[in-house]
């Protein structure tokens, strides 16, 4: 308990970086798109370094307090994967029109900045774009649990690695918000409204971790601790392989997207050699 605000600070602070890509889309320059793809190549390369180099061997070492050296391993692994599978699958529900981890591409950010039409652009009627603006917020929610999850229970067991995993999941949301806002301006022609739905999406993160912490206290042992982290780790995995480094190729230009996930892997490195 005693790390318990932090880590929902942490939470908090990088559920609402969805207001950040928010304002990119509608108030910066196209200018910025190359520095948003090495951001977010960096944070792919930050959570995928510590998904495999720290998360992962908590989860074998945790797992392993109760099941052995072997069995440790095996469940870990187990739970990576079921990780990996669960994000998949809450994928494969919603659709891609209504995902906000789908990539935006620029021809639709480009409208947004020179006021195009909504209904012009989708070729769609106003009852389609409303209904599309609806499940967008759902697809918000449900993405954002389990990522707020994640980085509330790494911050709750280790403050240093939760700054760390708080910081790449920050990155990630700046695109994640420009994913958000753009189908959400479509819907309904309003640029502010789109900013506010955008930067509010992000408490689903603190949300999902609270509910998920609370559900989970009475059971929280080294086993279960181990079996979150495994998940955790491929939760991680996914989200950088599926989202971040497709999204950093989208914005960036020849090799922005390689330099920023290769920069994220040296920093999370050296920090956490210093910090040993």
């Amino acid at each position: 308990m005693d790390n318990f605000w932090l880590a929902l600070g942490l939470t908090a602070f990088a559920g609402l970086a969805t207001g950040v890509g928010s304002a990119i889309a509608f108030f910066a320059t196209r200018a910025n798109y190359r520095f948003l793809s090495m951001a977010t190549g960096f944070s792919a390369g930050v959570m995928l370094y510590v998904s495999f180099v720290e998360i992962l061997p908590k989860a074998v070492e945790s797992l392993g307090v109760s099941n052995g050296d072997d069995g440790g391993h095996w469940w870990a692994t187990a739970a990576f994967f079921a990780g990996i599978v669960a994000m998949l699958v809450i994928d494969r529900l919603i659709p891609s029109a209504e995902n906000p981890h789908e990539v935006r591409t620029g021809g639709q950010i480009g409208a947004v900045h020179e006021g195009a039409s909504p209904q012009t652009f989708l070729h769609a009627s106003t009852a389609k774009l409303h209904r599309m603006g609806l499940f967008t917020a759902l697809a918000i929610g449900i993405h954002n649990f389990p990522e707020g999850l994640a980085t509330f229970l790494a911050a709750l067991e280790d403050p240093t690695l939760g700054i760390a995993i708080a910081v790449a999941v920050a990155l990630h949301n700046i695109p994640e918000g420009i994913s958000v806002s753009v189908p959400i301006y479509f819907a309904t022609g309003n640029r502010r409204r789109a900013f506010t739905y955008s930067l509010l999406s992000g408490l689903a993160e603190p949300a999902g971790a609270l509910l998920g912490y609370l559900a989970l206290r009475p059971f929280l042992g080294p086993g279960v601790m181990g079996a979150l982290f495994g998940g955790v780790a491929g939760i991680m995995v996914y989200i950088s392989l599926d989202e971040l480094l497709p999204t950093s190729r989208a914005y960036g230009k020849g090799h922005d997207s390689l330099y920023g996930l290769l920069a994220g892997m040296v920093v999370m490195a050296l920090s956490l050699l210093l910090l040993q």
